[in-house]
């Protein structure tokens, strides 16, 4: 039987910004829709492994986020991308697929749960190594994104080595975090995948959202398992593929499922670790940054000579964003 022939197309978002995707056909009970961390794109090696194994269990579409690979715009780091989802979806359902699922990696784990609970229309969701706030550098990785977004130096290197461009804007209002998001999700299940080694969002990243979720939802919190796409092995891409076609045949059964022990081992994050003091690119996935590039950068730049208010601000009284309940 002759193989269906994968093709890529230009999408265009409600806010004008033209979004590639490439779809990979499937059977038409349902739709994969991956979202790629930080710096990725639907051509990086890791995403289109990830892509087409999924493909061997229903047809799947992965694109470029605004600001990377060959979409249009900036990078807004969470925030603007949920309009970048959105219209996916609308073309998975043009396609004719009957059911949508939606699985994101770091910066796409954010997307993902942010437009499920703020906008809606997809079937299940999957969070995999996703933040469950903003304002988090509390690991080395973490800071050196910081340091990427932040500076103006910074934002030279992601741009001309890491074909990222990034927004130098911030952020005018700070968006619904991830875990909030969450709490907006149900009645479609919600998958949080993560590893108890991510070096950039501890294990408390997926507490968080777990608990700020109502059911169904489940929490896999993997042993040994790194940060997002390079750490997803193929066996764990089949085991969320199971699970996702079990979620949109019968979601009132996840009711029903306890999760891991392991899922809720240690307390919740308390209000002192939630409050962020540093810029919010907690939604990044940097492992391109590991290199030497912006540390070198950090030592040309110490004093971080970025314009007045480049990277994000931290949020004032009264500018957070809300949407009714």
């Amino acid at each position: 039987m002759t193989k269906p022939v994968i093709t890529a197309t230009t999408l265009v978002t409600e806010d004008g910004v033209p979004i590639d995707a490439v779809h990979l056909p499937g059977p038409k009970d349902l739709a994969i829709i991956v979202a790629h961390g930080f710096t990725l794109s639907w051509q990086s090696p890791r995403v289109w492994r990830i892509a087409n194994r999924f493909n061997l269990a229903a047809g799947v579409i992965t694109f470029d986020l605004r600001g990377h690979g060959r979409s249009g715009g900036l990078s807004t780091l969470g925030d603007l991308e949920i309009n970048d989802l959105d219209v996916v979806v609308a073309y998975a359902r043009e396609l004719g697929y009957q059911r949508i699922a939606a699985v994101g990696f770091s910066m796409g784990a954010s997307v993902v749960v942010r437009h499920a609970g703020l906008i809606g229309g997809v079937d299940a969701v999957v969070s995999i190594s996703g933040p469950g706030r903003w304002y988090y550098r509390g690991t080395e990785r973490m800071r050196r994104v910081h340091y990427a977004v932040e500076h103006r130096l910074g934002r030279f290197v992601t741009r001309h080595w890491l074909k990222t461009r990034i927004s130098p804007e911030g952020w005018k209002l700070v968006p619904v975090p991830p875990a909030e998001a969450a709490a907006k999700i149900a009645p479609v299940p919600l998958l949080i995948v993560h590893g108890d080694q991510d070096p950039y969002f501890p294990p408390e990243h997926a507490r968080q959202l777990y608990l700020a979720a109502r059911e169904p939802k489940e929490l896999w919190l993997i042993p040994g398992m790194g940060h997002a796409e390079v750490a997803c092995g193929n066996d764990l891409v089949d085991r969320i593929a199971r699970w996702l076609d079990h979620a949109v045949r019968d979601p009132a059964a996840l009711d029903d499922a306890a999760p891991p022990a392991a899922a809720l081992d240690g307390a919740a994050p308390d209000g002192a670790a939630l409050d962020g003091a540093a810029p919010p690119a907690a939604a990044l996935d940097a492992a391109a940054l590991d290199g030497a590039a912006l540390p070198a950068a950090r030592a040309a730049d110490p004093g971080g000579n970025g314009p007045p208010g480049a990277g994000h601000p931290e949020p004032r009284p009264g500018t957070s964003e809300r949407v009714p309940t």
